[in-house]
C-alpha cells in the first residue's frame, strides 16, 4: 500500500507543478516565506499569495484549485486567515479523482472543525465517498470523519462505518473502529451499535485492528454501563489470550520495539483490562495470572518493558481493593520488582507490596525487605527504609520481633531513618523493661561495627547512658543469647567514640554527653576519665555543648552526694502520649503542605486554617437556640515528635515534665537545672542567678567557682490527673464509642477525655471523621484522631482525644451532638447522636 500511495503522491505532485498551472508554485511561495527577513516582508507575501487565490476561485480556475489548497494550507499553519478557501475544500471533495480528494479532504481537517456551518455541506460527499468502490478513497473519508465529526453527521454516517466495520480489507476495518470512537464520544447513546463488532475485532490476527479495536472498547466502557458490563462477559478472555500470544510471540519485525513485541498492544490490553477488572471480583482472578506472567517475562533493562510492567503493577493495584488473597499470590514476584533497575518501577512495586502485608505474612515480607536493604541504590534506600519502619511498627506483634527488625534497619540504614522512627523506638525500649539489657548489648555491638550509621549512634548511645550496668553485667539475658564481655571502660571508649566521629553533629554530641554525665554515676571508677572527655567541650563554639560540658563538669566534680538520685534510669516515657503528638505533627504537616481548605481534627473545614464563624453547619446538628450558639473547635496545641523527644532526652534542655522527671524532689531540682534555655520550674521559685528567665538565652560560660546547686529549694510536687468514671457515649449496629474521663482537682471545671471508636462489623471504615459541638458557654478542644481508618471488628479501634471547660460548672451540665463520617466499600455512611448521659459534676 505504501508505495501506491507514493505513486499517487508523486502524480499529484506533478499535476501541481504540471505546464498547464499558473501563478505561483507552492515550494516558491514556501521559499519566498522563508527569505523574508521582518514580519512586515512575511506579511506582504502572504497578502499576494492570498490575492491571487482569491482572484483564482473568483474565476472558477479547476486546474490549480488543489494547488491552491496546499497553499492555503500552509499560511493556515503560519497562523493567518484562510476562510476564504473552506468552499474549494468542498469542491475538491466532490471530484472524481484521488489526488483531488486527497487535498480536499486534508484541507477540510485542517481549515475546519465539528462547529463550522458549512460542514453540513459535506456530509453527502463523505456518505457517497464511504461507499466508494476504491479502498483508498473509503479511507481518505473515514480519516476525515474521524476527525471532525459532529453529533449529527455521527447519526447520519454511523450505519456506513458499522458496515465497514466488517470489510474484508484491514486498513479499512482500522479506520472505520477509530471512527467509530469517534461517534462513541459524540453520540454516547450509540455505544450499544458497536458492542459486538468490537468484541468481534478482538478475534482478529492483525495488529492495527487489534489496538484500534482495544481503543473502541476502552471507550465503549467510559461511555455506557451496558457496554462495560457486555465485555465484561464476552471481552475479558480474548483480551487474556491477545496478551499472552503476544507476551510470547516469537520476533516480529514490523512489530518489535528494542525487543519487544508490539509494547503499544501490550500498554492498551493492560489499561482495558484496568477498567474491566476494577469492582469485579471474576474478572480480576481471571486476569492475575496472565499479569504476573507480563511482570516477570519482560526485559528489565529496555524501557519498552519497562513501560509494560509498570502499568502491570498499577493493575495488581486496582485489583488488590477487589480481591487481595489472588494477587498474594504473586507476591514472590512482586518482591522481585521492588529490586528492578528502573526507579519507577521499585517505587511502584514497593507501594505494592506494603498493601499486601497483614498480620500473616509480615515477618517474612519483611525479612526480604531488610535483606535488600544492604544492596539497595542509595537513591532508593529513604523510600524503602520508611515503608519497611511502617510496616514493622503497624504489624509487630510483640516487641521483641520489633526491637530486632529496627536495629537492622538501623544498622544497615541509619542515615536514612527519620527523627520520629528512632525516637519512637526509644519511648518502646523504655518501656520494655525485660529487654532492655538485650537492647543495650545488641545496640553496643552494632555500634562497634557500624558506626557510621547516625541514627543507630543516637540509638546506642543513649542505651549505654540509660543501661550501662546491664551491659557490663549481661543483665537479661535471653534464652539462647550469648553473653559478651564488655568493661566499663569499654562502655565509655564506644560513647567517646561517637562523641569524636560526631563533631559536627550537636544533636549526637549533646546525646554523647548526656550518655557519659550518667556513666559517671553508674561507674564511679570512670568518674576522673569521663570528666576529662566533658571537659574538653568548655570552649565549644557550640553554646549548648559548651554550656552542658561546664555544668556536667561541675556535677561530677562538686556534687557526687546527689549524683545518684539525679541520674537514675529513666522512667518509662509514656507511649500513648508520644504516638498522639506524633500523629498531631504529621497530620500539622500534611495540612501545611496542601493548599487546599483543610479539615481540623475535629472534622470542621477551616479555609487556610482559620476558623469558621458561630454559624458553622454544626449549629444544626446541636439543634440549639440562638443563645447557645455552639463553640467552635480548634486543634490543639502539640509539641512535634522531634522537640517532644529532644527533651526527653536531655536534648536542649533535660524534661521537667511529670511523665519524665524522676520522683525525688532533688532530682527534680537538678533535671530543672539542666533544662538549658528554658523556663525555670513552675513548680518553685528560680535559683537566683544560676536560672535564665523565660525567653532569655543563658549566658555563654559560667565561671567554674559558680556553685550550680547553691539556693535551690525544694520542688513541690505535681498534681497528677485523677481518673474519673467511663461511659458508652453512642452505640449502634455498626459503631461503638467509649469516653474515659479524667480531671485535675485544681480545675474543676476542666476534663480531658479519651474518645475510643470501635467498628462492630466486619469491614473497615475509611476516611473516618468524628465531629463535635457544644453550647456557647461550653469549650471544646480537640486533638489529632490515631488515624483515619477503624479496622474491622476484633483488629483495633481509633482513639481521639478531647479537653471540655465548662464554664459553668456546677449551674449547667455537659451536653455535646455528635457526628461521625465514613466510607464503606466506597459508599459515604454518617450517623450522628446526642451524648446525654455525662457523669455527675463535669
Amino acid at each position: 500500500m505504501d508505495t501506491v500511495e507514493k505513486i499517487v503522491e508523486d502524480f499529484a505532485s506533478d499535476i501541481a507543478m504540471g505546464p498547464f498551472s499558473s501563478g505561483t508554485r507552492l515550494r516558491d511561495m514556501i521559499r519566498a516565506i522563508r527569505a523574508c527577513k521582518t514580519a512586515a516582508e512575511e506579511r506582504a507575501v502572504v497578502r499576494r499569495e492570498c490575492a491571487e487565490i482569491r482572484e483564482a476561485i473568483g474565476e472558477n480556475q479547476q486546474e490549480i484549485r488543489h494547488r491552491n489548497m496546499a497553499k492555503l494550507m500552509f499560511i493556515h499553519m503560519l497562523g493567518y486567515p484562510t476562510h476564504f478557501g473552506q468552499m474549494e475544500c468542498l469542491k475538491l471533495i466532490a471530484a472524481a479523482g484521488y489526488p483531488e480528494k486527497r487535498i480536499g479532504y486534508l484541507g477540510l481537517m485542517l481549515l475546519l472543525d465539528e462547529r463550522q456551518e458549512v460542514l453540513m455541506l459535506v456530509t453527502n460527499s463523505l456518505k457517497q465517498d464511504l461507499n466508494h468502490s476504491n479502498q483508498f478513497i473509503v479511507g481518505l473519508a473515514l480519516c476525515a470523519l474521524g476527525n471532525i465529526c459532529s453529533a449529527e453527521m455521527a447519526r447520519d454516517l454511523s450505519p456506513e462505518v458499522e458496515r465497514l466495520m466488517r470489510s474484508r480489507e484491514v486498513n479499512t476495518k482500522k479506520k472505520a473502529a477509530l471512527c467509530a470512537i469517534r461517534i462513541v464520544r459524540k453520540v454516547p447513546d450509540l455505544a450499544e451499535n458497536f458492542m459486538g463488532l468490537a468484541s468481534s475485532l478482538l478475534k482478529e490476527k492483525h495488529h492495527g485492528i487489534l489496538i484500534s479495536a482495544v481503543q473502541l472498547c476502552t471507550e465503549l466502557c467510559k461511555a455506557s454501563k451496558d457496554a462495560l458490563e457486555y465485555l465484561r462477559k464476552n471481552c475479558v478472555e480474548g483480551l487474556v489470550r491477545i496478551l499472552r500470544d503476544v507476551s510470547n510471540s516469537s520476533y516480529a519485525p514490523e512489530y518489535d520495539v528494542a525487543g519487544i513485541s508490539d509494547p503499544f498492544l501490550h500498554i492498551r490490553v493492560l489499561k482495558l483490562m484496568r477498567i474491566l477488572g476494577q469492582g469485579d471480583a471474576d474478572c480480576s482472578e481471571y486476569m492475575n495470572d496472565i499479569l504476573a506472567q507480563v511482570a516477570t517475562k519482560n526485559e528489565s533493562n529496555k524501557n519498552a518493558a519497562n513501560a509494560i510492567l509498570y502499568v502491570a503493577l498499577n493493575m495488581l493495584m486496582r485489583a488488590i481493593t477487589v480481591d487481595t488473597q489472588a494477587v498474594q499470590r504473586h507476591r514472590t514476584t512482586i518482591l522481585e520488582c521492588v529490586k528492578d533497575a528502573d526507579a519507577s518501577i521499585r517505587k511502584r512495586a514497593l507501594e505494592l507490596v506494603f498493601l499486601l502485608v497483614n498480620d500473616t505474612n509480615v515477618k517474612p515480607l519483611t525479612k526480604e525487605l531488610v535483606d535488600y536493604l544492604d544492596s539497595a541504590d542509595p537513591d532508593f534506600k529513604e523510600d524503602l527504609t520508611a515503608k519497611i519502619c511502617s510496616i514493622v511498627e503497624k504489624f509487630s506483634q510483640e516487641k521483641l520481633w520489633y526491637l530486632d527488625q529496627m536495629f537492622k534497619v538501623l544498622s544497615l540504614a541509619g542515615n536514612h531513618v527519620k527523627d520520629d522512627v528512632w525516637h519512637a523506638l526509644v519511648v518502646v525500649i523504655s518501656n520494655a523493661s525485660e529487654l532492655q539489657g538485650y537492647s543495650v548489648r545488641l545496640l553496643y555491638m552494632a555500634l562497634q561495627a557500624f558506626v557510621d550509621q547516625g541514627s543507630l549512634v543516637r540509638v546506642a548511645v543513649w542505651c549505654i547512658g540509660e543501661y550501662g550496668e546491664m551491659l557490663v553485667n549481661n543483665v537479661g539475658m535471653l534464652q539462647g543469647e550469648e553473653p559478651i564481655t564488655v568493661t566499663e571502660s569499654d562502655a565509655v571508649d564506644a560513647v567517646q567514640l561517637a562523641l569524636n566521629r560526631y563533631s559536627a553533629d550537636v544533636t549526637t554530641r549533646a546525646m554523647c554527653l548526656v550518655a557519659l554525665l550518667k556513666l559517671s554515676s553508674r561507674f564511679p571508677s570512670t568518674s576522673e576519665r569521663i570528666k576529662q572527655i566533658v571537659s574538653q567541650n568548655k570552649k565549644n563554639i557550640v553554646l549548648e555543648l559548651q554550656q552542658r560540658s561546664i555544668e556536667f563538669s561541675s556535677i561530677i566534680q562538686r556534687h557526687q552526694s546527689i549524683r545518684p538520685s539525679l541520674l537514675e534510669r529513666m522512667p518509662a516515657l509514656d507511649e500513648a502520649s508520644y504516638l498522639l503528638r506524633r500523629a498531631s505533627a504529621t497530620q500539622a504537616t500534611l495540612a501545611a503542605d496542601k493548599p487546599t481548605p483543610a479539615v481540623t481534627p475535629g472534622g470542621l473545614k477551616l479555609p487556610n486554617g482559620v476558623a469558621k464563624p458561630a454559624t458553622s453547619p454544626l449549629v444544626d446538628l446541636l439543634d440549639l437556640s440562638s443563645d447557645d450558639v455552639p463553640a467552635i473547635t480548634t486543634a490543639s496545641t502539640t509539641t512535634a515528635p522531634n522537640d517532644f523527644l529532644q527533651d526527653l532526652l536531655g536534648i536542649g534542655g533535660i524534661s521537667s515534665s511529670p511523665a519524665a522527671a524522676p520522683s525525688s524532689a532533688s532530682t527534680d531540682i537538678l533535671i530543672d537545672l539542666l533544662s538549658i534555655g528554658s523556663s525555670p520550674s513552675q513548680n518553685g521559685p528560680p535559683a537566683a542567678d544560676s536560672t535564665p528567665a523565660q525567653g532569655t538565652k543563658s549566658a555563654p560560660a559560667v565561671p567554674q567557682d559558680m556553685d550550680l546547686l547553691d539556693g535551690l529549694p525544694s520542688n513541690t510536687s505535681v498534681s497528677g490527673l485523677v481518673n474519673h468514671s467511663s461511659i458508652t457515649a453512642f452505640q449502634s449496629a455498626t459503631l461503638k464509642i467509649n469516653f474515659d474521663f479524667k480531671k485535675q482537682p485544681e480545675k474543676p471545671h476542666e476534663t480531658t477525655v479519651h474518645a475510643t471508636f470501635t467498628n462492630l462489623t466486619s469491614s473497615s471504615y475509611m476516611d473516618f471523621v468524628f465531629q463535635a459541638a457544644v453550647p456557647k458557654f461550653i469549650q471544646l478542644r480537640l486533638d489529632p484522631a490515631s488515624g483515619n481508618i477503624v479496622p474491622a471488628s476484633g483488629n483495633g479501634s481509633v482513639t481521639q482525644g478531647f479537653s471540655v471547660t465548662n464554664n459553668q460548672h456546677g449551674q449547667k451540665p455537659l451536653a455535646m451532638r455528635i457526628r461521625m463520617s465514613y466510607k464503606v466499600n466506597g459508599e459515604d455512611r454518617l450517623e450522628q447522636g446526642q451524648v446525654s448521659n455525662f457523669p455527675a459534676g463535669l
